[in-house]
């Protein structure tokens, strides 16, 4: 299924994309999509009882803004340097663990909601991710197997980062990561069934309509289960915590000077395979 939250940010309803591609109404069945909603079966059950049944009302998507499409969410875990070709063009060497940092929850946003450049920044960065939503309670998961079964969906998350903020200013990356809008999530949640195998996602990323990255998930140094495996050792996650899987190369970091950083009035548009589509136009904080 492809769940989502459509409406005013604050106020958004729960909703659910079907095969048509026409936006069905879940309001009836549920209050939101969320945790409690994700870790409980028998409420997807009758979501999808009700979708094969025809029963779902159609909404009209014209003027329609999609939110984020997990509401609620009580952290969001990184990684970083999670790519082998983000490590290289950056200069920095394969990680012998995952490099772990998290972002407030209060940075998700829209898909297409404005992204903020942070006041005096010079330096802010694209990094189009595989978000992993949690399904389940996780806490030391022993197998990769046991890892996926926590998943409860996946998504396309912007991973908006400054770079002068996260690597120049002292102490760890947290400034760098943490300004209000630095984390776009969305369209949709596509829940686990329908993504057999989470090594084989294409990546993509376009500013101004120029394609950046353009990267696949088959090259993450460490895969989605073994860092979901690997971050229940560190952190108990929750239903609908979310993972942000890293970035492929393709960054303004890692080009040549002087290096393309976001301005006010850039476009910049991104995808996951199957995942859905994410637009957001630049603005000053």
């Amino acid at each position: 299924m492809k769940l989502l939250r459509v409406g005013p940010a604050g106020a958004e309803r729960p909703a659910l994309l079907d095969q048509d591609g026409t936006l069905r109404d879940l309001s009836a069945l549920v209050d939101d999509i969320d945790g409690g909603l994700l870790s409980d079966g028998a409420a997807l059950d009758r979501i999808r009882a009700a979708l094969a049944a025809g029963v779902l009302p159609a909404l009209d998507p014209a003027g329609l803004r999609t939110g984020p499409p997990v509401g609620r969410i009580g952290k969001v875990v990184c990684i970083g340097l999670n790519y082998h070709g983000h490590a290289a063009e950056t200069g920095q060497a394969t990680p012998a663990e995952p490099v772990v940092f998290l972002k407030a929850a209060d940075t998700v946003v829209g898909p297409d909601d404005t992204v903020l450049v942070p006041r005096g920044s010079t330096r802010t960065d694209w990094e189009v991710e595989l978000a992993v939503v949690i399904g389940r309670t996780a806490r030391y998961l022993e197998t990769d197997e046991e890892a996926l079964a926590h998943v409860a969906g996946y998504a396309v998350a912007h991973d908006v980062s400054e770079r002068e903020f996260q690597l120049e200013r002292g102490g760890t990356w947290d400034k760098g990561k943490n300004c209000e809008t630095f984390n776009p999530l969305g369209p949709w949640l596509v829940t686990a069934d329908e993504v057999p195998d989470p090594q084989a996602l294409g990546l993509r990323l376009w500013v101004n309509g120029e394609l950046k990255q353009d990267g696949h998930t088959s090259d993450q140094i460490f895969p989605v289960a073994q860092v979901v495996r690997y971050v229940s050792r560190f952190m108990t996650l929750y239903p609908g915590d979310v993972i942000n899987t890293g970035t492929p190369a393709g960054v303004a970091m890692g080009r040549p000077d002087p290096k393309p950083y976001l301005r006010a009035g850039d476009v910049v548009e991104l995808e996951v395979e199957g995942l859905g589509r994410q637009r957001q136009e630049l603005k000053d904080a």
